[in-house]
């Protein structure tokens, strides 16, 4: 491979050459599949070769037809016969899928042919979102908020705390045992008071949700929050406007939590609607807690009573021995990932792992392990 390196590029430049973005770079770096030729030792820049384009171009093309990392590495590292194979059972399960999708819509669209149709600042801060971005961030975060009942003393957990800070809107919700944590990337900067502190407000799920409804339906929704309290704003008609009541309360420092995470010593890349899948049956046979194992190119699921299953991963780093989960708290933060992989950063086995949408490197979530007892292997 030419490493000159007068020819090599910096991941921006890298990233507009090859279509892909540099959060896409960074996560495919994570994962083995196209790692840079050097890593700045002092500054962490990552530089790829211009020999590297092809490779990156090719993996980009799969994952725009949908691939998980898991096939997308068979394609670029196996056999050409491998390859094939991999790529024609992909197609067959793009048109099952296709075929599935169009007799769903044609089906609704009979019943509502029946139904007779659907029914027709200077001290604050203010951020323009895509409605629907917005739409989804509420909808992936939202879950690892606390339920009403378990807030307890802690009202705040039941909320989502909404930061405004320079190029970043960031939603972040936590029930103690899950962190989850979105950031958006606003149309233009944030305006905000001058200070360097994010701007921040405090909204209750149940109240954040039916605005997401709203954002959902406007192109742009322009957030505005101040001490008078927070509202969003149609960008295309601003006369058009959903209130956002403002909960009061000091959202815990989820900063603290995740600057002290140790170096990540384990990562698996899997199917996630396959780790969703057995992580829900092992939440319905088990009584307990679910051991998740890694090692090469398998990841195997241990529940309590149950037999184990193995699921095809992409492993870096040191074998997984047991890491022991929750499933009813696992499985959310798989299910609100977004692509067909999912993403496990371990440091221990006694350390909050973060999981990760790998097709969207502004989300992740962290989940608390539990403790295994010794009967579940």
């Amino acid at each position: 491979m030419d490493d000159d390196s007068d020819a090599l590029m910096n991941i921006g430049t890298f990233a507009r050459r090859v279509g892909l973005a540099p959060s896409a770079l960074r996560f495919y770096d994570d994962c083995g599949v196209l790692p840079p030729v050097r890593v700045d030792g002092a500054t962490g820049y990552r530089y790829y070769a211009p020999g590297q384009e092809s490779r990156a171009v090719l993996v980009r093309r799969m994952r725009e037809a949908g691939m998980p990392l898991t096939d997308v590495c068979q394609v670029l590292d196996g056999s050409g016969e491998r390859a094939r194979a991999v790529l024609e059972a992909h197609l067959r399960r793009v048109r099952e899928t296709a075929e599935a999708a169009r007799s769903a819509v044609e089906e609704i669209l009979r019943d509502l042919e029946g139904a007779g149709g659907p029914a027709d600042g200077e001290r604050g801060a203010r951020a323009r979102l895509g409605g629907a971005e917005l739409a989804g961030a509420v909808r992936q975060v939202a879950p690892a908020a606390a339920a009403p009942a378990g807030c307890g003393e802690h009202p705040v957990l039941g909320c989502v705390l909404i930061e405004l800070d320079g190029q970043e809107v960031r939603l972040v919700a936590t029930d103690r045992y899950r962190l989850a944590v979105r950031a958006l990337r606003p149309s233009s900067p944030v305006l905000r008071p001058s200070g360097g502190e994010p701007y921040r407000i405090l909204v209750g799920v149940p109240e954040l949700r039916e605005a997401a409804a709203w954002a959902l339906r406007r192109a742009e929704a322009v957030l505005e929050a101040g001490p008078d309290g927070a509202r969003l704003r149609d960008g295309d008609a601003p006369d058009e406007s959903w209130e956002l009541p403002v909960a009061a309360g000091t959202f815990p420092d989820y900063r603290q939590v995740l600057d002290a995470l140790p170096a990540v010593r384990h990562r698996i890349v899997t199917d996630r609607a396959a780790l969703g899948a057995a992580l829900a049956e092992a939440g319905e046979a088990a009584g307990g807690p679910v051991i998740v194992r890694a090692g090469q190119d398998r990841l195997t699921l241990v529940p309590r009573g149950s037999a184990a299953r193995e699921l095809a991963a992409v492993c870096t780093g040191e074998p997984v021995p047991g890491v022991a989960f929750d499933p009813g708290v696992l499985l959310p933060a798989v299910e609100a990932g977004v692509g067909p992989d999912v993403l496990l950063e371990i440091a221990s086995p006694e350390l909050p792992v973060l999981v990760r949408s790998a097709d969207q490197g502004s989300f992740s979530t962290l989940v608390m392990p539990v403790r295994a007892d010794p009967a579940d292997g």
